[in-house]
């Protein structure tokens, strides 16, 4: 009577049919040309949008710097006669110095001494005239609220009648070239007075304070922006 018993030693055909099975899919995967397309496109997609990311971030550096480069021109050009003005400022103050030193009641006994004051005068509003064109203008701070951005406090005066902190005298006139400080005005301030009202932004005047002439612009910006 044959033995219908399968040798164990031997492959089972239903156990061989799914490793073969599997074999095949393995293969048609790989063989297949429309599945190796796609994920090849969706690599170069993925290139594509990190190319595109860092083009975008380099034209944003390349603008910045644009800007940037105009604004320091721009600056040089505007701030570029400081020091000289700063110089030319310690002649005003001769000039002036000569016209307050004499007496009116001289000048007008006198009519060559007023001869020459006029001439002192003229040439002092001359030279601030030629100031004014090139930018730089002077500091009006009498009355007020002290400014420690363009104002220089020489010493306090008992007031009570006016907000603590207001400017009451003026020793030596301040002057501004464009929105930055020349020159500090030495002032002499009230204190006793009432409280002074805080201020929204900047100085008194809720302006934006000002930079010394000598300061670097800022720079806010960066790369990418």
């Amino acid at each position: 009577m044959p033995d219908d018993k399968t040798d164990p030693a031997e492959p089972n055909e239903d156990q061989a049919k799914p490793a073969d099975s599997l074999k095949a899919e393995a293969q048609s995967v790989d063989a297949d040309p429309g599945r190796k397309l796609g994920a090849d496109l969706d690599a170069l997609l993925v290139e594509n949008a990190e190319m595109r990311d860092r083009l975008l971030r380099t034209m944003a550096d390349m603008e910045n710097l644009r800007r940037r480069t105009e604004r320091e021109k721009t600056d040089t050009a505007r701030y570029a006669i400081s020091n000289f003005a700063r110089d030319v400022l310690t002649v005003g103050d001769n000039l002036k110095r000569t016209v307050d030193h004499v007496p009116a009641d001289a000048a007008a006994q006198d009519p060559a001494l007023k001869s020459f004051l006029e001439g002192v005068e003229l040439t002092e509003r001359e030279l601030l005239n030629v100031l004014e064109r090139h930018g730089v203008t002077r500091i009006e701070p009498l009355g007020a609220r002290f400014d420690p951005n363009c104002h220089q406090a020489m010493y306090e005066v008992p007031n009570p009648d006016v907000p603590e902190g207001t400017v009451v005298d003026v020793m030596q006139a301040g002057y501004v070239i464009g929105d930055r400080c020349l020159r500090p005005a030495l002032v002499a301030i009230a204190k006793g007075g009432a409280k002074p009202a805080k201020p929204q932004a900047g100085d008194g005047n809720g302006a934006a304070p000002r930079k010394a002439a000598n300061d670097d612009f800022p720079d806010g910006e960066q790369p990418g922006d």
